[in-house]
């Protein structure tokens, strides 16, 4: 009998080594690498020896066969490219319970052709509860409880969908590996498999990955660039508002954003994010201000809110939320060096409404302006809104995709949109706002707090 050769592989970033390691030399986490069996190469080449090869050149490749698919979903129809591809493979990943189980669910409910729904989690009388909660039934939504990769494969051959749904791929494992479910070689042997599924048959699939407690996608880094299309659905649990966000997209725009809104009865998409964000308040509330951010290739208004205090312990705190502290600390010492404002001495809190987390550069003036006004206690206008960039001089720089702000400004009633004076602003835009620019922070101060 021949002896079974086996490796160790760190589960965390792919590395092998002949024997076990306390500490992976190549990504520094601990207690990482597990036994794995090597599969025997005479048995994989064997499938290969007569295999077909089909090839095409760009002139006579028939282009009208990778057509997109439009899916009932709005939101994830738009970040995806316009349609799903056939073919591709797109991997979703999110915490427990953020809803990526009933987002995809409830996608292949609504839509018009078959479809195939796989789970390893859940039993077929589990997700019947779910899609009655949701409050569709579709009779050519198929549904399958198997992690046998083999009978899924043979499942999928037999009733032909147009469109696969597995849940997830961490359950899913091939009886020609000797490997637990969930373990590096299987999660990248299953993915290779169903990859080569999909662009043979042009079947779209998408793919729910588990995520570690870091926030990244469980298993080798490998499985990110398998697949075509990447998506990260996130949110906060004491908000019902939940973010569908494109980290990789072969057929479309990167950094693309869509908002839900989870509800007993599945999850709604909001189509325009902005009104939802922004909060009706009054005019005399100090340390609030609007800013006009750009995710991908959309425009969003949200609320920043900041709170200054005089701080009564010998460090000031500093305490961000939804937006990144070492920027946030950029930002006060700005204040404090170019526009004299003794911030040393105070509390600084400050939060994004809406538990949006944002990274836009273009967002840093609102934040400024809702700094200052909660120092000086003065409100701002609720009609003025902001975007540009500080730099650590204090000027204002120009920011990308001006225009599209100013029109989603207007859109929501803004009558006054400050702005980079060194942005280029297009002689088509409309004349219902009112555009003002400036060089730096100080003569927006300046004519924000006149009496300060």
């Amino acid at each position: 009998m021949t002896k079974l050769k086996t490796i160790f592989i760190c589960q965390n970033c792919g590395a092998n080594s002949v024997k076990w390691q306390g500490k992976c030399p190549m990504c520094n986490e601990w207690n990482t690498f597990a036994e794995e069996i090597i599969p025997d190469k005479k048995e994989t080449s064997k499938n290969t020896i007569n295999k077909t090869i089909n090839f095409a050149t760009l002139d006579n490749h028939d282009s009208d066969n990778n057509i997109r698919i439009e899916i009932p979903d709005n939101e994830l129809n738009r970040i995806i490219g316009g349609g799903v591809v056939p073919g591709s493979v797109i991997l979703i990943g999110g915490e427990p319970g953020i809803g990526k189980s009933t987002l995809l669910l409830q996608t292949a409910l609504k839509l018009k052709y078959k479809s195939l729904y796989i789970s390893g989690e859940e039993s077929i009388g589990q997700i019947k509860m779910r899609a009655r909660r949701i409050g569709i039934l579709n009779p050519d939504c198929y549904l399958l409880t198997e992690t046998n990769l083999e009978i899924i494969i043979q499942f999928i051959q037999q009733i032909n969908p147009k469109l696969i749904i597995i849940d997830s791929i961490q359950t899913i494992q091939s009886a020609n590996i000797d490997s637990p479910a969930g373990s590096l070689t299987q999660i990248r042997d299953c993915t290779s498999r169903l990859s080569d599924l999909s662009k043979n048959q042009q079947i779209p699939i998408f793919l729910i990955g588990h995520i570690t407690k870091d926030g990244y996608l469980a298993g080798p880094k490998l499985l990110e660039h398998m697949v075509d299309t990447v998506l990260y659905f996130e949110g906060e649990r004491n908000y019902d508002y939940r973010i569908l966000r494109t980290i990789k997209n072969r057929f479309g725009s990167v950094s693309d954003l869509g908002i839900y809104e989870m509800h007993e009865t599945g999850l709604i998409e909001i189509s325009n994010p902005s009104e939802v964000l922004l909060t009706q308040r009054n005019a005399d509330l100090s340390g609030i201000s609007i800013a006009a951010m750009l995710e991908g290739m959309r425009p969003i208004l949200i609320e920043l809110q900041a709170l200054v205090t005089q701080s009564y312990y010998g460090t000031p705190q500093r305490n961000s939320t939804g937006f990144d502290y070492k920027r946030l600390s950029m930002l006060i010492a700005v204040l404090e060096k170019r526009a004299g404002l003794k911030m040393i001495s105070r509390d600084v809190f400050f939060n994004v409404a809406g538990g949006l987390k944002i990274n836009d550069t273009a967002t840093d003036l609102g934040i400024i302006i809702a700094l200052v006004s909660s120092f000086f206690d003065t409100p701002v206008s609720n009609h003025i809104c902001f975007a540009g960039e500080i730099g650590l001089s204090g000027d204002i720089r120009p920011i990308r995709q001006l225009d599209k702000r100013i029109n989603e400004a207007e859109k929501l009633g803004f009558n006054t949109i400050y702005v980079s004076s060194y942005n280029k602003i297009s002689g088509k835009l409309s004349k219902n706002i009112q555009i003002v620019g400036f060089e730096n922070v100080i003569q927006v101060i300046n004519q924000l707090f006149k009496n300060r």
